[in-house]
């Protein structure tokens, strides 16, 4: 009988944002937002799809300089717009990790919305701190068409 591995590796990221929840919220859920920044550093997004209702799909690919793509794909779990996104995340091509599970808040503040990103389920650490660079990264490309 084998021993299923723990799935408790998970990261936070806290970023604050100079735009009203509301359109953070569009720029996490609307296929053209998404393409300007759901690819960390020097990547691209050339295709991003949302079915955005419980149970809707989505897939977002990521392209490399080089042109290797990575695709990610999930469900929604959880959609309450503007305050909360859940959705799993399984990578189709790319680092095998199996599914994990990414909850989005979206908190007003004042003028701008402060984003709690929780992704959780990782099957080790490196994974996990691979995923925290490269939301970090996004983030970054977020902020900066926002």
């Amino acid at each position: 009988m084998a021993i299923q591995q723990q799935r408790t590796a998970a990261l936070q990221v806290r970023r604050t944002f100079q735009a009203t929840r509301e359109r953070v919220f569009r720029a996490w859920t609307t296929p053209e937002e998404m393409k300007r920044w759901k690819a960390p550093g020097d990547r691209t997004t050339p295709l991003a799809e949302v079915d955005l209702r419980v149970g809707g799909k989505y897939r977002v690919h990521m392209r490399a300089p080089d042109g290797s793509e990575m695709h990610v794909v999930g469900e929604y779990r959880e959609v309450d717009p503007p305050k909360k996104l859940v959705y799993t995340w399984y990578w189709e091509t790319g680092p095998e990790m199996g599914e994990t599970l990414v909850t989005v808040e979206f908190l007003e503040r004042g003028r701008a919305t402060e984003v709690v990103l929780k992704h959780e389920l990782f099957p080790n650490d490196d994974a996990r701190n691979q995923h925290d660079e490269g939301w970090r990264l996004s983030l970054d490309k977020l902020a900066a068409i926002l």
